[in-house]
């Protein structure tokens, strides 16, 4: 199953969606500046691509990544003044 949802933020939309897969879902939120996804994120490749991304784990909807921080973050992401341990709404804001 694949459930979408549109986010608005001040700054611009974000498409959030949420794939259920075999034993977890994937899950991620993009906006047109960069991305946060769930523990599925492969921090290398996000880096080898330049991507402004942030990994966040321990979610299984959306609305519970709605609720998480920054685990983790690409080097274009710290870049961007992301921060580990920054709130995911605060994030949307950087990043739509």
């Amino acid at each position: 199953m694949i459930t979408t949802e549109t986010l608005h933020t001040r700054h611009g939309a974000i498409e959030a969606v949420c794939i259920t897969l075999q034993s977890k879902n994937f899950i991620v939120l993009r906006g047109a500046k960069g991305y946060i996804m769930c523990g599925y994120l492969n921090m290398d490749a996000a880096n080898k691509f330049n991507d402004v991304a942030v990994k966040i784990t321990g979610v299984a909807s959306i609305e519970e990544a709605l609720k998480a921080s920054a685990a983790e973050l690409s080097t274009a992401a710290a870049a961007a003044g992301i921060k580990i341990g920054q709130p995911v709404k605060e994030i949307l804001e950087l990043i739509a």
